[in-house]
């Protein structure tokens, strides 16, 4: 079970949004691009500002991001604009957004920056599995315990913990050995699913 499971009733809530968009000839890849640079741009903000202000407001900005990643998967799937360009779109610019969403982390006094960029690789090598389910014919993995959305509530947790005052610092690298085994485990289980193939 992973926070990816709820991504059905997600969808239904965002399907009216998503029409509202296609009649305004907004298509999947306008989404998955702003997504990315929205993200980018984010990271450069936590990177920059002078206070925890952008930590506060990452659970805020993660959820917008779930959401852009919802609907241009929608528009592509319900609105007839699936193409090539627009996979590689995706999945390219999910592994940009979450370095730049994740590495800010490493700045954090007493945060081990071997350790954050350790999750942003596994991170992105949990999805490079996932993708290889694809060419085995046992389709797009999305298996857990730690997917992106799951990536996403924890950091979006931890920001709003760091925004808020709370002493969490001297836990965090703990918090990112216990993620990074778990990102092992979502790697093997993707791994291991995509391997099966179709069977």
């Amino acid at each position: 079970m992973t926070i990816y499971d709820l991504k059905p009733r997600f969808q239904a809530l965002l399907r009216p949004f998503t029409t509202w968009l296609f009649r305004r000839a907004v298509t999947a890849n306008m989404v998955t691009v702003a997504a990315m640079l929205a993200s980018v741009a984010y990271g450069a903000w936590m990177l920059l500002a002078a206070s925890t202000l952008p930590y506060l407001l990452l659970p805020l900005f993660m959820f917008a991001r779930m959401a852009l990643n919802a609907v241009d998967g929608m528009l592509a799937r319900e609105h007839g604009q699936q193409s090539k360009l627009g996979a590689v779109l995706n999945e390219v610019g999910d592994l940009i957004a979450d370095a730049a969403l994740l590495v800010p982390f490493a700045t954090l006094a007493g945060v081990s920056p071997q350790l954050v960029y350790a999750v942003v690789y596994l991170s992105a090598l949990t999805e490079f599995v996932g993708v290889m389910g694809q060419v085995t014919g046992a389709g797009r993995r999305y298996d857990g315990p730690s997917g992106k959305s799951d990536r996403a509530f924890l950091f979006g947790l931890l920001g709003l913990l760091i925004g808020f005052g709370v002493p969490v610092l001297p836990y965090l690298n703990p918090v990112l050995i216990l993620l990074l085994v778990l990102l092992a485990l979502t790697c093997w289980n993707r791994a291991r699913r995509a391997a099966a193939g179709a069977a």
